[in-house]
């Protein structure tokens, strides 16, 4: 689709995006790379990045990619310096990589629980940590006291409730909630924007097919329980681009929802008997990634 903003409103601009080899992240990367800002995306594959970075570069993006886990505090201290190491400057910071699937609580261990916060929550607060020193530097064309932008990923789980998704909604909720206390100190103390981005269903990624996939949708004859139009990656890529951008001077704090209005829909119950089985359609489906058993230990992707 055409973008509707200009091809330089992030031009100059140096973007590292935590989740950047595929889904929503690859997104984000492709569309700021577009519109003039050099990208550094982080994964756990190699091959993914490498795929990730040769795509962005076929289109004349100026591109690299770092292999490490947001899990990890000597991986986030490693790709952060690298990023500025490698373009002398780092103004925006999107936290895309996270972790979930479908389980009813009862059946959730608490590590799998944890293995979820420690991605989502925890890996989004330390790569903000990380980051902060090289976001406040200032630099060519940025006011010396900062003048970055960190963009969160969150989702919409958490607004009401969610069947079987209470570790996910409560990594969600806690990016919120980091998100608006993090451009409260910051905004405050070193002009960077923090807002936040809650997509809703979008097509083509880890999280609708895992956390939403068809047989949800649908009752035993098959006629749709729950309808809605699911968005694409485009449409968060946009919404990233806008507060990435100068345009977005004036919002600190905001967690853009971005999803058609869908979370105005009641969700509709599935038994525990039918998440289990979807749970072990969706690992068989899922086997060549990292496996995802109800048992706890989720299967890692990008939202």
């Amino acid at each position: 689709m055409e973008s509707p903003f200009k091809a330089d409103i992030v031009k100059g601009k140096v973007a590292l995006i935590t989740g950047g080899g595929s889904g929503i992240g690859f997104e984000i990367s492709k569309e700021f790379g577009k519109h003039g800002a050099v990208v550094a995306i982080m994964g756990r594959r190699k091959s993914v990045l490498d795929s990730a970075v040769s795509s962005l570069r076929s289109l004349g993006i100026q591109a690299i990619g770092f292999q490490g886990d947001v899990r990890k505090n000597e991986d986030a201290v490693r790709v952060v310096d690298a990023t500025f190491e490698h373009f002398g400057r780092i103004d925006i910071l999107v936290n895309a990589a996270a972790g979930n699937f479908l389980v009813p609580a009862e059946d959730l261990s608490p590590n799998g629980f944890k293995t979820v916060m420690d991605i989502d929550t925890v890996g989004t607060f330390r790569m903000c940590h990380e980051a902060l020193k090289y976001i406040k530097k200032g630099g060519p064309g940025r006011r010396t006291s900062g003048g970055g932008a960190i963009l969160n990923i969150s989702a919409t789980l958490h607004y009401a409730a969610t069947w079987y998704q209470i570790h996910v909604s409560a990594a969600k909720a806690a990016i919120d909630a980091m998100t608006r206390s993090l451009a409260l100190e910051w905004g405050t103390d070193y002009d960077i924007r923090v807002n936040g981005i809650a997509p809703g269903p979008i097509s083509d990624t880890p999280g609708l097919s895992k956390l939403d996939p068809y047989e949800m949708k649908s009752n035993q004859y098959g006629a749709p329980l729950h309808q809605f139009i699911t968005g694409e990656k485009w449409d968060i890529a946009m919404a990233a681009l806008y507060l990435a951008s100068d345009a977005a001077k004036y919002i600190n704090g905001t967690i853009l929802v971005v999803d058609g209005g869908d979370w105005f829909n009641r969700a509709p119950h599935v038994s525990k008997e039918a998440v289990k089985e979807l749970s072990r359609s969706v690992e068989r489906r899922s086997r060549s990634d990292a496996p995802a058993p109800a048992s706890g230990i989720p299967t890692r992707s990008k939202i």
